[in-house]
């Protein structure tokens, strides 16, 4: 057990076995002298703790701290009431505050019990109530705020972690706060409580016990109750005191002592109307002018002190700022800030930055953040950081979607205005500006807000601005997934599946396949828009035939034929009888043929007039899917399909390739066409 445990352990029990057994006067004047330094070390702690999350114990520390001060007054009770002599400590309190006097001593105990109930116990109750509710209210806003300065690239995963665990930090501390303060203020009134039992008992235990007379009993137990209750009330008040303090801390940049002076005595022109005031005070008022005049000549002159600093320091300050800008001068340009390219960026006109800009309502932060989370969930990959940037260059309405800081993609918004869509069956066309949709290039039209529930009754789809940009950046994405893939990410990917799967990586890598082998498959698996999310049965598959092969491109077919029921989920949902498109035999034959292996991985060669004859095949059968409204798909033998992909990536991009042991069995397909030259 660690000695901080033990401690607190022991701290703890003496509280419990001072309620129950009875203690000695010595040993009370020890327990109540360590009660006292205990709540002088949490007062000063918590005035001088830069934040309140330095004390992030201090609920847990009022219970304790209350609980310890009750089993010492009800000890001292004891011996009040059973010996009349609770030791040197309470009665020297009792005598020295009250000056022997019991009725000058109960009107101190009194105040000194109003002054802690009263002010600050209910001012600091009421400051913790608010602060929680208010803490609790603002967590969804920090947190969009640290997702927002995510994105933007203004703080790094790790401060985003650790920003996201301080907010839920102060949270948990405000609301314990809030129920908290409820010990002090009970301490308070219990403190009164057992001082009003004490001088009743002990004038009924002198009477009944010791033979004394009403009066001399009343004298006897109210100076030791009003010494019992000082001391017991006098720590109480200290630590009501560190509670106000903590709850009302606002700073995280310097000690309250700093704040107090800096704040207090920084500005020259108050100093000097105080100075003034009380020095005339006390020439021309008849109160003491030895007091005042003091008072105010030190405040002039602290006051001419600071006007001068002030002063130097601006002078110094001009000077830093002059010598900074011949330093940047003189000093060779440091370009290797210059090198770094960013994976995604998004740039844009200034007429788009109020969709981007918080404090004007707009929330394509907010959408950049979903994008990432749609992306992650349905193909398994971590999106880059992606930086949003204005550019004056650039049209007001135009944005440029940029992979690796090349241009890719464009597209022009219009902020104000709506774009209405005709999915086929519009009742009746309304007039607007002429457009096209930046993802897939589809007719619209840009239409009034006052236009947008008419068109809507009338069946067209109307989007608003921000959801075209991050439509159009999502698609970019996606399709530019696989080279966004590094070896580092596909690095982090195996790490997360190592905590709970350890021997099947242990055997995968580097034993097997390499991170490069395996960014290859994952690459080829999202270029045609493959989850990667089971990695699991990634890993799993390129396990069992790694050993035979280390042809990437095999071994990717061999993962799609494990991912078989994700594939036919994603382009056969449902088990619904599919339309599709099949390859000839004797192409698949023909490319088989033409397959070249060489040390760089395998080729197709074949006649470029065969090839595109083929094409147009492709595209003949491809058409028919297209005019029955089905996705573009053929269906091809295993061992030919990434080969045909191949073939056809360049002409058709959406064109959907699968193998028969892709599909599983309980899908129905009909063939609607075969692809022949």
């Amino acid at each position: 057990m660690k000695k901080a445990d033990f401690a607190i352990g022991i701290y703890i029990l003496a509280a419990i076995v001072f309620l129950i057994v009875p203690m000695n006067s010595t040993l009370l004047d020890v327990m109540l002298a360590l009660n006292i330094s205990i709540a002088m070390i949490i007062l000063f702690n918590a005035l001088f703790s830069q934040e309140v999350l330095n004390m992030s114990t201090f609920p847990t520390i009022l219970l304790f701290t209350t609980t310890f001060r009750i089993a010492l007054n009800v000890s001292s009770t004891k011996l009040i009431l059973t010996t009349g002599d609770p030791g040197n400590v309470v009665t020297q309190f009792g005598n020295f505050v009250g000056r022997g006097d019991p009725v000058v001593g109960m009107i101190v105990f009194i105040i000194l019990v109003i002054v802690q109930f009263l002010v600050i116990n209910k001012g600091s109750e009421r400051v913790s109530e608010v602060t929680a509710r208010f803490t609790l209210d603002a967590m969804p806003g920090k947190q969009m705020a640290i997702d927002a300065d995510l994105n933007t690239g203004a703080i790094t995963d790790q401060q985003a972690k650790e920003r996201r665990e301080k907010i839920q930090e102060e949270s948990a501390f405000f609301g314990s706060m809030d129920g908290a303060t409820k010990y002090v203020k009970g301490d308070a009134t219990a403190g009164l409580i057992i001082t009003v039992i004490n001088i009743v008992g002990g004038v009924v235990m002198g009477m009944t016990r010791s033979g004394l007379t009403a009066t001399d009993a009343l004298s006897k137990y109210a100076i030791l109750t009003i010494g019992d209750g000082l001391v017991s009330q006098i720590p109480s008040l200290m630590i009501s005191l560190a509670t106000g303090i903590l709850v009302t801390k606002v700073s995280k940049e310097a000690d309250i002592g700093d704040l107090l002076v800096t704040q207090l005595f920084s500005i020259p022109k108050v100093l000097y109307m105080v100075g003034g005031s009380m020095v005339f005070l006390g020439l021309f008022t008849p109160l003491p002018w030895y007091i005042f005049v003091p008072y105010g000549s030190a405040f002039l002159a602290t006051a001419q002190v600071i006007k001068r600093r002030t002063k130097i320091k601006e002078v110094e300050a001009e000077a830093g700022v002059e010598e900074t800008s011949a330093e940047e001068i003189r000093r060779p340009e440091n370009v290797t800030s210059l090198l770094h390219v960013d994976a995604i960026e998004l740039e844009f006109g200034y007429g788009i930055i109020p969709l981007a800009d918080v404090n004007q309502g707009g929330d394509l932060l907010d959408r950049v953040v979903m994008i990432r989370r749609q992306i992650a969930l349905e193909l398994g990959c971590v999106v880059p950081t992606i930086r949003l940037r204005d550019n004056i260059q650039l049209n007001p309405n135009q944005y440029v979607i940029k992979i690796k800081g090349i241009p890719v993609s464009d597209g022009e918004i219009l902020f104000d205005h709506y774009m209405a869509m005709n999915p086929g069956y519009v009742e009746e066309e309304i007039t607007g500006i002429p457009t096209f949709e930046p993802s897939y290039h589809l007719p619209a039209i840009w239409i009034t807000e006052g236009q947008r529930e008419r068109a809507e009754s009338y069946g067209y789809t109307v989007v608003d601005p921000p959801s075209i940009i991050a439509t159009h950046l999502t698609q970019v994405i996606s399709s530019h997934l696989d080279e966004l893939l590094t070896r580092q990410d596909v690095q982090n990917l195996i790490n997360n599946v190592q905590d709970s799967n350890q021997t099947l990586i242990t055997e995968l890598v580097p034993k097997l396949l390499g991170v490069g082998e395996i960014q290859k498959v994952l690459q080829n698996l999202l270029r045609e828009g493959i989850s990667i999310l089971d990695l699991i049965t990634i890993f799993e598959t390129l396990a069992d035939y790694a050993p035979t092969t280390r042809d990437t491109d095999v071994l990717t077919e061999y993962v799609r034929q494990s991912l078989k029921r994700a594939i036919s989920n994603k382009y056969f949902p449902g088990g619904e009888m599919t339309s599709v498109v099949t390859l000839d035999p004797k192409i698949e034959q023909e490319i088989m043929g033409s397959v070249k292996q060489t040390e760089q991985g395998a080729y197709l060669a074949i006649d470029p007039d065969r090839t595109q004859r083929i094409m147009k095949s492709v595209e003949s059968e491809v058409g028919k899917l297209e005019n029955l409204g089905k996705n573009p798909v053929i269906v091809t033998s295993p061992i030919v399909r990434m080969y045909f992909k191949r073939l056809t990536k360049d002409y058709f991009q959406d064109l959907i390739v699968v193998s028969y042991n892709e599909i599983e069995s309980n899908v129905e397909l009909q063939s609607v066409g075969m692809v022949t030259a």
